[in-house]
Order: C-alpha cells, then structure tokens, then sequence
C-alpha cells in the first residue's frame, strides 16, 4: 500500500538535489544572521504555489533581532481534506561560520560521489529539504489526507534559539491545541531516532583585581592570576567529579553519557587591539578577567546543585586566597528532555524506518540541545523527536557534506510517517 510513496520519493531524486543546493548557496550565517528574509522567502514561495498557506514572523526584540539582522521566520501549513492531527516539520535555516579548512566552496552546493557538500548541508538543510519533498510526495498522492501539514524554517538554532522556535512557543505555534506530533530533521542518522538531549548551564565569571604598572605589579592585584587560581580549582576538583557522573540516557557519543563542562572563552587585563593595530600593549597590572563556562548536565542531576557546586569553589577561594573578589552572571540555562519511547511520533517513525531501512532503529540522545528544548518546555509539548538525514560529527566541520542517498531514505521515512499518522481512514 505504500510501495506509490517509495517510488515517487526516487522520482524526485533531482527536485530533493536541486532544493537542498539553493539552500546551501543562500549564505545563512549566524552570527550576525545573514539571508533570514531571503531563505525564508524563497521557501514560502515554493510553498505557497504547493497548496500551503504561508506567515513570516520577524522575532523582534529577540536576542540579535536588528533591523540590520532580522530574525525571520516561516511557517507554512496546508490543510487535509477533513479533521485530524497536525504533523509539524520545523528546521532551522540559520548555519555557523564558515571556519577554515575547506577544500569546496562553502557555500557552492558542489556534489559529488553521492554527496553535497557546502555549509550546512548536514546542518540541517538537507534535513530541510528533505521534510519539503516528503510533504509534497505526500500531500500528492495522498490528497485526502485528514488533519494538516506544517513546515518551519526558523532561525538562530545555533545561538540557541531564542530568536526563532522561542519566540513561536510563546506565541502559541507549538502549543498542543495547535501542533500534535513534531519532528525537527537534525542529522542523527538516518536510522536513528533521537528523543531528546542533555541539560546546559552557561555562566560567566568575572574575578577583580587593581589595576597599576607592570614594572610594579605588588601596587597592583591581578584579576589574571584570581583567574588563574579559579581555573586550577577547576581542573583540580570539578573535572575529576564530573568524570564520574554517568546517565542511564541513550547519549551518543557514549563519552557524552557523563557530565562536562567547557570553557569557552578567556578574557583578561587590556582589550584586544583594533586589525592592523601596530604598537605594543601598555605596562598594566590587569583588574578584571573573565570566563564563560558551558556546562552539560545529565537528567539525574539537579539544575540547582549545577550551579550550586561551581559557587562553593568560588566561595573557597574567597576565603582562602586574600584579595579574591568575583561576580557570577547566569546566561542561559535549559534542562534536560527526553520524550517517551511509547510516544505517538515515535512509534509512528520507528514503524517507518522498520519498512523503509528494514531494521530496528537505534534510540539516542543527543549531546548537546537544539530546538525541542523550547518545544517541550515553552509549547508544553511532548510529543517531539529529531530524526534527520546527515551525520552528526560532520556539523559545523570544514567540507561538511549530506549524503543524496540518506536523503532519499529519511524522505521515504517521512512520508511514511505521514502516512501513518494522517491518512483519512
């Protein structure tokens, strides 16, 4: 009964190419958040002329939302022919900085041996590409459909979020009244399922000194060297404790089941000096550095204690080391989600990879958090998991690539799920 999808998804092999490629030249890059109106643009009008009805919500006033970035989004919905659920794709079309190491073009769409290759084509335009053709396969040959079809292209995925499916949960576009069942394409493997991710912390810590001249530093107080102090605390005690917190979540890669924490950024003494600054530094004792710290935390642990035991180092050290002064700025925080194997959209797509792939498929739990951590905890739902074409170690790499083939199998999988959940009985 389902061999019609199958074929027609094979079919469009070229249209799936030819898309995935003008998504890939369309140069999304966030920061600052490059092309938002264009990308967005470009996939409502194919869309529109498709049946769907389409709105594009600017996130004003979200983080990095300006009138010369614009945080844009689409929503697109086509209506079945009678009353029923609403499947909801939502990927984000916002892609990281192109770094260093190519050997294609970043943004050429160049395709080869099966693949494409530019900045996000596995993060996650294919993945994008590829819920539009399973719709439309879908929606074509199965034109009676009960309930609805949406697709988003949201954006700012990549610095959280907040400027795109954020800012559509609290106005009720992922509510459970609106939207039942959610898949967001992010390549896990095209034979996997992926139920939620793990919990994040980021902070910023500044430690104080007295600024004085260099030749004389003992007039001074370096924040550097508090900072210094800090960092050893951290190395000394929190790295070793958190190596041995584990998870019973499905977390890939398996190293990823226990706790970490990344610093992600040092500053300290003097500013950086503007490009093409030629002199030398000024003889400062420095009065102020800073970290940011990225803490991932596990679904045993509680968001309090994460924060709790980062503040007792800091508290040690300021009773201990003369002079230690410090502020603590929480950043942002999410807690960890995982949606239930029994869940709807889940059974519904395992039973499509089964069919399509022929096998069992692997459940996971991803690293790091994406966009269903604003669905489960703004939209209060549920029923939401990623499942996607592309590999998840090739994201935000150089010669990052989407294999034409997994596409085609994920789209065969999507409009299976389809099938399953929304065709008229």
């Amino acid at each position: 009964m389902t061999t019609d999808l199958l074929r027609e998804i094979d079919a469009r092999r070229d249209d799936l190419i030819a898309l995935t490629v003008d998504l890939i030249r369309i140069p999304t890059v966030n920061p600052p958040g490059d092309h938002y109106r264009q990308i967005c643009d470009y996939v409502g009008d194919r869309l529109k002329a498709r049946g769907y009805t389409t709105e594009l919500i600017r996130a004003e006033g979200a983080p990095g939302d300006s009138d010369k970035h614009p945080r844009w989004n689409l929503v697109a919905r086509r209506e079945g022919k009678s009353p029923g659920d609403t499947v909801h794709f939502n990927s984000h079309h916002d892609v990281v900085e192109i770094g260093t190491g190519w050997t294609t073009d970043p943004f050429g769409g160049e395709i080869k041996n099966d693949r494409i290759y530019g900045r996000g084509a596995c993060d996650m335009k294919g993945g994008l590409a590829t819920s539009i053709i399973a719709a439309e396969v879908f929606a074509d040959l199965r034109p009676d459909y009960a309930g609805a079809i949406e697709i988003s292209a949201t954006a700012d995925e990549e610095t959280g979020g907040y400027g795109g499916v954020a800012y559509l949960a609290e106005r009720g576009y992922f509510s459970p009244e609106r939207v039942q069942h959610v898949i967001i394409p992010e390549p896990l493997n095209k034979n996997r399922i992926c139920l939620g991710h793990r919990g994040v912390w980021w902070a910023e810590i500044e430690t104080f000194g007295r600024i004085a001249h260099g030749s004389m530093p003992f007039l001074g107080d370096s924040a550097i060297r508090h900072m210094a102090a800090l960092l050893g605390e951290i190395e000394a005690t929190l790295y070793p404790a958190l190596a041995t917190r584990t998870t019973a979540m499905p977390v890939v890669p398996p190293l990823a089941r226990q706790s970490t924490l990344n610093i992600n950024s040092i500053h300290g003494g003097q500013a950086e000096p503007e490009g093409g600054y030629t002199g030398f530094p000024a003889p400062v004792v420095a009065h102020s550095a800073r970290i940011v710290l990225d803490r991932r935390y596990l679904i045993e642990e509680q968001p309090a204690a994460v924060r709790q035991e980062v503040v007792d180092l800091l508290e040690k050290l300021k009773l201990t080391r003369p002079g230690f002064t410090y502020d603590l700025r929480d950043l942002w925080t999410i807690p960890p989600t995982m949606t239930d194997k029994g869940a709807p959209i889940v059974r519904a797509v395992d039973k499509a990879i089964t069919e399509v792939l022929g096998l069992t498929p692997d459940y996971v739990v991803s690293p790091g958090t994406y966009d269903q951590k604003h669905i489960d905890r703004i939209g209060r739902l549920h029923n939401c998991i990623a499942y996607g074409p592309g590999i998840l170690d090739l994201a935000h790499q150089p010669d990052e690539y989407v294999g034409i083939t997994d596409m085609l199998d994920s789209a065969k999988v999507m409009t299976l799920t389809l099938d399953n959940l929304l065709s008229a009985s």
